[in-house]
């Protein structure tokens, strides 16, 4: 299916949800990264026409919409907000640019001018290019790329090298949300043609990226693959990801967040989470090999099995920030539910732990430590 294909802008409900999720992270990622930076900037990579086939807005205006339609706009409208949109067909970018001046239309009668402190450009070409083009200009100014999110959303699997990855978003507090069609790279990974294109995605070639498969799922190495190329060659310390799955339980593709800061990581689980799942797909992710999914009432039970497993006989463990770093980084989890966790743990007879709280400290807040038995 390419861009002319009519059935490419369908809006299905794993697109629906994918464009939730985007919503749902910048509305915690613009106040914050607002807070402590004078310049934001928004790059999607594989911008899309703008509007779906039954009306929806693309990810160009959710990223504007979310921004101008934020409940903290006001504390953050002093900080510059620039968003580059980046397609290659030239229709697309026509009715890209529509329907982004049919909402600047509608927002401008509803609000007033439009703010001068955000600002957008529609370019027309292909990511590889222009964000080479972001690079070679930065190198020759000496300069570094103000805090940048990159959403890079393509119908396949070229266009977005590694290296260029690397080269681009190699500064701090730039972050990546890449949609991984991993079902087309499994495809295709071997073809004899695609060898060039395939070194270009993973930064390696064909028998590197299967030099130590095993046998087992493919689908779930090419994952790891990936993953750890944007941790040794992009330089992302934290990837996580979360499996797209269809009704027949197969793995179409996955989102792959990177970032350098753990707060990155809370807020990203905290918009999938809040994203709930429902009709023809699911989410789900991975803890010490047991599947987990996306819930709005979820399973709890691997969760206190790897918290009494990592912890066993660990005495003055801290709540926060051993075990809520804990549960951040290395399981699906949110902080809710680990303290959803602890408080049905503390109530057992006999209890796992023996709760310490100083100084009159109440529940499970900063200063708690934990006795494991």
């Amino acid at each position: 299916m390419d861009d002319s294909d009519p059935r490419m802008w369908d809006y299905p409900e794993h697109t629906e949800a994918k464009h939730a999720i985007l919503g749902n992270y910048l509305d915690a990622w613009y106040p914050i990264l607002a807070s402590g930076h004078s310049r934001v900037l928004f790059i999607d990579g594989f911008a899309g026409r703008g509007v779906y086939n039954d009306g929806s807005l693309g990810s160009p205006i959710i990223a504007i919409g979310r921004l101008l339609n934020h409940s903290a706009w006001t504390r953050m409208s002093h900080r510059e907000f620039v968003f580059i949109f980046i397609e290659h067909d030239p229709d697309n970018v026509q009715s890209l640019k529509r329907a982004i001046a049919d909402f600047r239309k509608e927002w401008e009668a509803q609000n007033g001018s439009w703010p001068s402190n955000v600002k957008y450009s529609v370019i027309e070409g292909t990511f590889s290019d222009h964000a080479k083009e972001m690079c070679d200009y930065l190198d020759q100014q000496h300069a570094d790329l103000a805090p940048t999110f990159a959403f890079v959303d393509p119908f396949g699997w070229t266009g977005m090298p590694m290296e260029l990855l690397a080269r681009l978003l190699n500064y701090p507090s730039c972050e990546v949300f890449i949609n991984f069609m991993v079902g087309f790279v499994n495809r295709f990974v071997t073809h004899p043609h695609q060898g060039s294109n395939m070194n270009e995605l993973f930064g390696l070639d064909v028998d590197a990226i299967l030099a130590d498969h095993n046998g087992g799922d493919r689908v779930q190495h090419l994952r790891d693959v990936y993953m750890r190329q944007l941790t040794d060659v992009a330089g992302f310390p934290h990837v996580r990801w979360f499996a797209m799955e269809n009704s027949t339980g197969n793995i179409g593709y996955y989102l792959l967040h990177g970032t350098r800061n753990a707060l990155g990581v809370e807020k990203m689980k905290d918009a999938m989470w809040k994203t709930a799942p429902a009709g023809d797909y699911s989410f789900s992710d991975r803890l010490a090999g047991i599947d987990v999914l996306f819930q709005l009432e979820p399973d709890l039970k691997p969760l206190r099995k790897a918290l009494t497993e990592s912890y066993a006989a660990k005495k003055g463990v801290m709540v926060n920030p051993d075990l809520q770093d804990w549960v951040i980084l290395h399981t699906p989890y949110r902080k809710p539910h680990l303290t959803q966790v602890l408080r049905e743990m503390e109530k057992e007879d006999p209890a796992p732990f023996t709760v310490n709280r100083p100084n009159g400290k109440r529940q499970f807040a900063s200063g708690v430590n934990l006795d494991f038995c």
